[in-house]
């Protein structure tokens, strides 16, 4: 896959990778406050995509069966890293049809955590088939360089100064949406969401597949489609199920878009 190359990249550069804050207001993130100047005027997702946002019961629906992923034993996860990242040295093949948009994985320093390794997976699930290239919606390529976003995995402190730097408060805890790619909190990449049933691996897809989903242009959040029903994966499932079972996928076994009310 080549080799790794330690790329410093100061918190401040990466921070301010461009675009303005209040235009990329997305992921699991809390949005800053509406006002003038501050309208969510993202374009519209097509019309087979509802998205929810906010909700509010914080405890997890377990009606679902467990998982059949192994479950995964994750080290202790550090609360805060040098700020600097590391590159996967990567470049793979392009994921189906579609728009083509190529993304690089970096890995922020000190955190035994692969580059390399983090980058075949984020490939794995891009090329999921009930993913978002797997159903017409664009395709992908990961590369060393010349992107046209990045997905970051940062220690909790680190995500929080990215995502704050965009007007974003993730407390910790979240991922975001920032104006040049994603932050991938590390706690959360480790050891999933308690609202989640299902193992960090699988969470893993949700946190993908759910900022991703911004990236090809759904804006807005889902919530809950009913009781007993999948989870959206444009659904903050984090902040609660409101009585669906938590999902990973955008498309479900036979092909059908999760969908649910549009919510923010």
């Amino acid at each position: 896959m080549g080799r790794i190359v330690l790329l410093s990249l100061t918190l401040v550069g990466v921070c301010l990778g461009g675009g303005a804050a209040l235009a990329h207001w997305r992921g699991d993130a809390t949005p800053p406050a509406a006002g003038p100047g501050n309208a969510a005027g993202p374009p519209a997702p097509p019309a087979e995509q509802p998205v929810t946002g906010r909700d509010a019961s914080p405890r997890a629906d377990r009606s679902a069966p467990p998982r059949r992923d192994a479950p995964d034993t994750p080290a202790t996860v550090p609360s805060s890293g040098p700020g600097t990242f590391t590159t996967a040295r990567s470049t793979g093949a392009k994921v189906d049809t579609g728009t083509l948009r190529r993304y690089r994985v970096q890995v922020e320093d000190g955190i035994a955590l692969s580059a390399v390794q983090a980058a075949e997976e984020i490939e794995r699930i891009l090329a999921h088939p009930q993913g978002w290239a797997a159903h017409g919606r664009g395709s992908f390529q990961l590369v060393a360089e010349d992107a046209d976003f990045v997905i970051r995995i940062a220690t909790p402190k680190t995500a929080d100064a990215l995502c704050g730097a965009q007007g974003l408060d993730t407390g910790g805890e979240l991922n975001c949406e920032t104006a040049d790619g994603v932050v991938v909190n590390l706690k959360r990449w480790m050891l999933g969401s308690p609202t989640f049933t299902g193992t960090p691996a699988e969470y893993r897809h949700l946190i993908i597949n759910h900022e991703v989903g911004h990236e090809i242009g759904i804006r807005r959040h889902m919530g809950c489609g009913g009781p007993g029903k999948p989870a959206p994966v444009m659904m903050q499932q984090i902040k609660g199920l409101n009585g669906c079972v938590s999902n990973a996928w955008p498309y479900g076994p036979a092909g059908r878009y999760i969908e649910g009310p549009l919510v923010s």
